[in-house]
């Protein structure tokens, strides 16, 4: 056995000590549905001249998101509701101390105000005058300021524009005909000091913060000042930082006044039960599959198995040491990226034993060593697909698309490190011993397998009835839309809004039974909740009086006398913003993996990847809309979920068929090679289909009524997935080929020599 093989492993050790020892020691950050929080509802009142409609919340909301993140509270949700108001989630603030605090800083009128810069100075110092202030500002330094001249009504408008033949970002300010009179004298005045000086410079201050102080231009006049009632603000600004600025001082400078009418503490919505049953679910899933690839594969699959294991670990370690913050979306990146990493193993099992098969005489470590180059394209091709569509969804989407974005990439470079290191160091271990080498048959390489032996006893020519499949995939489609269409979407109470009840009880009862009272009432998708002001919170679809009287009865049947506390109507936490930056989210990281797979493969390959990946998704939602299941924030990751599946299962077909047709004679037809890898395929797929499985089947069947439509979505999924890898993406290809043709010409770098060099290559 090489020294190389044995210090790789001894660098495997150490990293995984490293992570078990950040495991240990830090705790990990829990988003609002697991942990429970704090939950405000504020109300904006506004003026004549500044009423408070949609457009104008909306711009105090970005001055609202500036205040939650110096909270340091990760994974907040800020959504408007309806006209006027807004709701604020806030993972994590469990005590009536820290809550009382944030709703005094959230919801304090936000006011904008203009100052003449005084002179800079230190953190601590006093003020020179009575009326000046010493405040931080956005260049770094320390200013004190003099009294307010120019308040927030004065400024009438703030954009982020471009001036003609400028690619500079600059924020636009308009001002009203006192604030423009006032703007021209103190930009005057400052002009009067030499460039560099302080005085030089204005002040514009929200929350006690000067979030901009830029210098007055050298080509203002002294005593003349910047009139027409208009300015520009320069400072290198990229657009989104000239964009952003521009909302804090569009913000700032409303008068809307924010009310706190609703506040409480709630526990975690699916609930400590819930989220034990969903730990334990995935360990005994784990164990199963483990259990599965250790059967099929043998020694290397046990060694895969251990691989696995530190999957957990190292994603895990990874998940706390950058701070992120878990959600239920989360978990359901971790649930694809678990699925990745057996995808990974098995692709190179599969090749592994080809390999062997073909050359049994060159011995197992080479044939693993050949397993693990020829996979290697699949699964950088399956994995950046994904890390591309979990980048988009992190800088676009937010609130859970942005946490499944986080945790999804967290987990996709933990599977690439468990699969292509820790796995390749325990194999290469495992195949070096003399006593494995003699009897290959236990490894786990020494055959194909009876799924791949038999497919190729039997030879299925599955492109010949392509045009039957492509119908049988458009009919399941029709299927889906029409029930989306007939039934409609049961959507949750997260995209709807509804109603929230708040119930006193006489007796003490478990926030389970609480939920499943609910649940027998004939509202299993409702969201029960513990909470401060009441023993439960129940959030609910809109529901007649006649309903809520079943809830009521339902509660007293299990906990005594039922008290309502409070009953109000509640806006979609899901909100159109939320909605519209996921689907722009989703639609950018369609498009850049079809930009992606047309690069590696060609533009029809991409097509007809995204074409799959919508058919699978667009069935899953179908039968959920015939069963009138719940549409909501849980269903959203399942989809996510199913997105990245889809894709991977495709991109690990369409990479052998790439590889038998650059390896093809000119006779040879594409469809027939088409036709060979996805039979190559198969068993790959089956044992990463059924290994992934294990997982889901144990969330759906321990994890609770709020995991379960979850795991059915994925099952659904997994299954709609597979047979659209074979049976829809790659017919779509061959169809495409004729009319498209993929080169048989491997781009390649030719090495030429320089000319009269007299070198021959």
């Amino acid at each position: 056995m090489s020294r190389g093989v044995w210090i790789r492993f001894i660098l495997v050790l150490g990293l995984l000590a490293g992570c078990a020892a950040l495991a240990v020691n830090v705790k990990p950050n829990l988003g609002l549905d697991l942990r429970g929080g704090a939950q405000f509802v504020f109300e904006a009142e506004g003026t004549e001249q500044t009423p408070a409609n949609a457009e104008n919340v909306d711009k105090t909301l970005q001055v609202l998101r500036g205040r939650v993140d110096a909270l340091g509270v990760a994974e907040s949700t800020l959504v408007r509701q309806g006209e006027n108001r807004i709701l604020v989630e806030l993972p994590g603030v469990t005590n009536d101390a820290e809550a009382q605090e944030a709703e005094e800083r959230i919801g304090t009128t936000a006011k904008l105000t203009i100052h003449e810069v005084v002179s800079t100075t230190q953190p601590d110092a006093e003020p020179s005058k009575k009326n000046n202030l010493v405040l931080p500002s956005d260049q770094g330094d320390t200013l004190e300021v003099g009294p307010t001249v120019i308040q927030g009504e004065e400024i009438t408008g703030a954009s982020a524009v471009q001036r003609e033949q400028s690619v500079e970002w600059v924020v636009a300010i308009d001002f009203n005909g006192k604030g423009g009179d006032t703007w021209a004298d103190i930009t005057g005045k400052a002009a009067c000091n030499p460039s560099g000086d302080p005085k030089r410079r204005i002040a514009i201050v929200l929350d006690n913060e000067v979030i901009s102080s830029p210098e007055v231009n050298t080509g203002v006049g002294c005593n003349v000042g910047i009139r027409g009632g208009s300015t520009d603000i320069t400072g290198n600004f990229t657009s989104a930082e000239a964009r952003e600025l521009s909302a804090l001082i569009e913000g700032g400078a409303l008068p809307l006044e924010l009310t706190a009418i609703s506040d409480r503490l709630v526990g975690p919505s699916l609930g400590e039960a819930a989220i034990d049953a969903s730990i334990e679910a995935g360990i005994i899933g784990l164990i199963l599959t483990g259990l599965f690839i250790v059967i099929v594969y043998r020694l290397v699959g046990l060694m895969a198995t251990i691989a696995l294991a530190s999957y957990a670990l190292l994603a895990y370690a990874m998940l706390v040491g950058l701070g992120s913050t878990l959600t239920l979306p989360g978990l359901a990146g971790f649930v694809l990226a678990i699925g990745m990493a057996i995808d990974a193993n098995v692709l190179v099992f599969e090749r592994a034993r080809e390999e062997y098969a073909a050359y049994p005489s060159a011995g197992l470590r080479r044939a693993l060593a050949v397993g693990f180059n020829k996979a290697w394209t699949a699964i950088i091709d399956s994995n950046v697909t994904t890390l591309l569509a979990a980048g988009l969804l992190f800088f676009l989407g937010s609130g859970p698309i942005k946490g499944f974005g986080v945790t999804l990439s967290i987990g996709v470079i933990a599977s690439m490190i468990s699969a292509l290191i820790i796995a390749r160091v325990l194999c290469d271990l495992a195949v070096s011993n003399k006593g494995v080498s003699r009897r290959p048959g236990i490894s786990g390489l020494g055959d194909v397998g009876k799924v791949r032996a038999w497919l190729d006893r039997k030879d299925p020519d599955i492109m010949k009835n392509r045009g039957r499949w492509l119908a049988v995939s458009g009919a399941a489609t029709v299927f889906a839309i029409a029930g989306i269409a007939t039934q409609g979407l049961n959507l949750g109470v997260e995209f709807t809004g509804g109603r929230q009840l708040d119930y006193s009880l006489s007796e003490e009862i478990s926030v389970d039974q609480a939920r499943q009272a609910v649940a027998d009432a004939g509202f299993p998708e409702a969201v029960v909740q513990t909470a401060d002001t009441a023993d439960f919170t129940v959030r609910t679809g809109e529901i007649s009086n006649e309903e809520e009287q079943r809830i009521e009865d339902e509660l007293a049947a299990v906990g005594g006398d039922v008290s309502k506390v409070d009953d109000q109507q509640i806006g979609a936490s899901l909100g159109e913003e939320l909605r519209n930056n996921a689907l722009i989210a989703f639609g950018v990281a369609f498009l850049a993996q079809l930009l992606y797979l047309a690069f590696r493969f060609k533009w029809t390959f991409g097509v007809s990847a995204v074409i799959a990946m919508a058919h699978d998704v667009l069935i899953v939602v179908g039968i959920f809309a015939w069963m009138q299941k719940p549409i909501d924030g849980i269903f959203l990751a399942a989809a996510m979920t199913i997105i990245g599946l889809s894709v991977n299962d495709t991109v690990v077909v369409f990479d052998r068929v790439r590889e038998r047709w650059f390896g093809s004679k000119p006779e040879d037809d594409f469809s027939s090679l088409a036709n060979k890898a996805a039979v190559e395929t198969v068993p790959r797929t089956v044992n990463t289909g059924l290994g992934t499985m294990f997982i889901l089947a144990a969330l759906a069947i321990l994890g609770g009524d709020s995991l379960r439509d979850f795991s059915i979505a994925l099952l659904i999924g997994l299954i709609v997935g597979t047979y659209s890898s074979i049976f829809t993406a790659t017919p779509l290809v061959t169809y495409f080929q004729e009319k498209w043709p993929m080169s048989r010409v491997k781009k390649e770098k030719v090495e030429r020599a320089p000319e009269d060099s007299g070198a021959v290559v």
